[in-house]
Order: C-alpha cells, then sequence, then structure tokens
C-alpha cells in the first residue's frame, strides 16, 4: 500500500480546490508522490492550496473546459495516476451561470476522457462526480451505484450528464484497452479545514464567527451525508490502488459516504457547530431556488464497503471537532497551518489501522 504511488507521476486536477489541496498533500506527504496540479484558479483567499503550494512537481494553470490545454499537459508529463477534482462545485452558483457549470462539469471530463483516450502507457484514472448526479427522488434507503441518474438542478444535471459521457467513453474505449483502468467516485457533502468556499454552512459559520455575525442557515430540516475530507479522499485512493491491481473493472461507479446513522439535518449539524464555536447564532432563511435542493439525501456506500474494504472512521461530532479545530488553530496561530494538517492526515491514517 505504502509503494503503490512512491515517486509516481501524479496528476490531480482541480489541485487548487479545498479536496484536491487535501489530497495533493495526502500523495505528497503520505504515499511519497510526484504531484502535479492542474486548475484554473486560486478559488479562495485565505487558500489551504497556497499553504501546499511549493510541493507540486508542477503548477499549472488552465481551464478544464479547454481540450487542448488538460490534453497537452497529460502528454508533457505522462502521469502514472490522474485524480480528476476540477469542477464548478457549489449549487449556488450553477443557478447564476449555468453555461460555465455545464462547460466545467460536463465538457471538462469529456476533455480529459479525450485527452487519455490514445494514451499509450499505463494509466489509472479516478473521476469524481457527486452524489447530486443521482435522479433524488427522496428515498430514505440510501442511492446505490446503479440508481438512475439525472439532476433537478444545473449542478446536478452537470454531474449527471458527466456520468453518461464516462459511460460511453468506457463502454465503447477503455474496455478493450488493458493500459487503462477508470473508475468513478460519487461522494457526500465534504467538511475540513481550510475550506473557504460561499455557500457551504461549515465555511459560512467560521466566516459568521470571527465577524461576530448571525449565520443564516438555509433548509434546516434537510439531511446530508457530511463527512471529513479525508475520509473519501481515502475511498479515492482505495479506488486508484484496486482498479490498478485489476480487483475492480474498468468504468465501476463507488459511493463513498458516511454511516446511514451519521446522516443528519442542518439544524442538528448547526448545534454540533455551535458547541464547537462559542459564541456563533444562527436563523433560518429559504429562498426560490433553494426550495429547489433536494431534502433527503444518503447515500449507500456498501459495495465500497465490500469491494474496496473502505468505509468511514469518524462519526459526525468528530469530523465536525476535527474541522473546527484547524479554523481555531488558523486564526489563533498555535501551530503553523501547513504542520496541522499534516499532524491531522497523520492522524487520520494512524486511526485507520
Amino acid at each position: 500500500m505504502m509503494n503503490q504511488f512512491k515517486n509516481k507521476r501524479v496528476l490531480v486536477t482541480g489541485h487548487t480546490g479545498f479536496k484536491g489541496s487535501w489530497l495533493s498533500a495526502i500523495l505528497k506527504y503520505f504515499f511519497s508522490a510526484e504531484v502535479y496540479g492542474f486548475s484554473n484558479k486560486i478559488p479562495s483567499q485565505p487558500s489551504h492550496f497556497e499553504l501546499f503550494s511549493d510541493d507540486f512537481k508542477i503548477d499549472f494553470r488552465g481551464d478544464i473546459s479547454n481540450r487542448y490545454e488538460i490534453k497537452d499537459l497529460i502528454y508533457e508529463i505522462r502521469p502514472r495516476y490522474i485524480f480528476h477534482l476540477a469542477a464548478q462545485s457549489l449549487v449556488n452558483q450553477s443557478f447564476e451561470d449555468p453555461y460555465s457549470t455545464f462547460m466545467a462539469n460536463t465538457c471538462g471530463t469529456l476533455n480529459l476522457l479525450d485527452a487519455i483516450n490514445n494514451f499509450q502507457e499505463p494509466i489509472t484514472v479516478v473521476i469524481v462526480t457527486s452524489d447530486k448526479a443521482y435522479d433524488n427522488v427522496e428515498i430514505s434507503r440510501g442511492y446505490r451505484e446503479n440508481d438512475a441518474l439525472g439532476g433537478k438542478d444545473p449542478y446536478s444535471a452537470s454531474k449527471g450528464a458527466a456520468e453518461l459521457i464516462i459511460k460511453g467513453y468506457s463502454n465503447s474505449f477503455f474496455s478493450s484497452k488493458d493500459n487503462i483502468k477508470l473508475g468513478i467516485a460519487r461522494a457526500g457533502n465534504v467538511i475540513g479545514g481550510g475550506d473557504w468556499s460561499l455557500d457551504r454552512i461549515l465555511p459560512d459559520a467560521i466566516r459568521c464567527w470571527r465577524e461576530a455575525k448571525i449565520l443564516e442557515v438555509r433548509q434546516p430540516n434537510s439531511t446530508r451525508p457530511w463527512q471529513h475530507v479525508m475520509e473519501p479522499l481515502n475511498g479515492y485512493i482505495s479506488l486508484a490502488r484496486n482498479l490498478d491491481s485489476g480487483n475492480i473493472a474498468t468504468g465501476e461507479a463507488f459511493n463513498f459516504g458516511p454511516k446511514t446513522d451519521q446522516s443528519i439535518q442542518v439544524n442538528e449539524f448547526v448545534e454540533i457547530l455551535k458547541d464547537q464555536l462559542e459564541g456563533l447564532t444562527s436563523k433560518s432563511v429559504f429562498t426560490d431556488i433553494l426550495q429547489k435542493e433536494s431534502k433527503l439525501l444518503f447515500l449507500d456506500s456498501s459495495k465500497a464497503k465490500k469491494l474496496l474494504r473502505w468505509q468511514t472512521v469518524l462519526s459526525t461530532n468528530e469530523a465536525i471537532e476535527l474541522s473546527t479545530d484547524w479554523y481555531k488553530n488558523f486564526y489563533s496561530v498555535a501551530t503553523p497551518t501547513k504542520e496541522l494538517t499534516l499532524k491531522q492526515i497523520d492522524w487520520y491514517f494512524n486511526k485507520l489501522k
């Protein structure tokens, strides 16, 4: 396990984002990989990525919607592994700019698939879509990998459409090529230190806590599968390892979500935050756009547990505490923040053992 990525070239698209920066740190510091990054910009200030910006072999700025930029980079660095996370990941923004959302999430995935289609060397690819790629009909048993895909909002639809493109390429081209191995990862809502995105409940709460403002809580009675960011990232890495070893067929999709009893309502999540962030206050808000979001969202991750031997190891409370500790440290400068990220990575992977 420890040597599979050692000194191997690994390309992470979307490496400047929240999940991408954590994944890059894990790959470099825990698995000793040579990490390359492709992203269009640094999406926020402050930025978790900037703590690790000097650690990349290549830190490339490009547009995943441009088929030639990603193809040229792949053929330049010739990665052994690709983790594709580059995306427009915010539901609200997808309503404000649906065209760019579809270009990044749907056409961006198409461009990556087209770039590797004629690649001659061994390459293992994990494409991250979303739990929102499912056609959400508010079922309580948890969505399974063979359930219908869909999407009632631009973000969800863009991810569902990307999955259809992946299926088309996998069945038509990759299944007959021994050198290309590809898997699909669908993850639930993630939290963790270093996320400063807009319209996400934890970074919104951190901003309100810091500025003594009231946190506006949308859809307080909706249920979400929150998990710490390291949980699904460990799943993506496990998927890559099993693809590489031939345990998993190309084109398979896997859910990476918390245990069902760890999926809680938004208002419960906020109450736990209030215990961790002294002085945080909140109020509920509803808008027409937000009413279009799903109210109930569970993932059934039994396939990943059975075939990848993956499951979450943190409770929701532990995930929230780990996250808030990171932010409180960031603003107190008790420990250098990069060092804290690496300590949390080391603690988590030791806990896995």
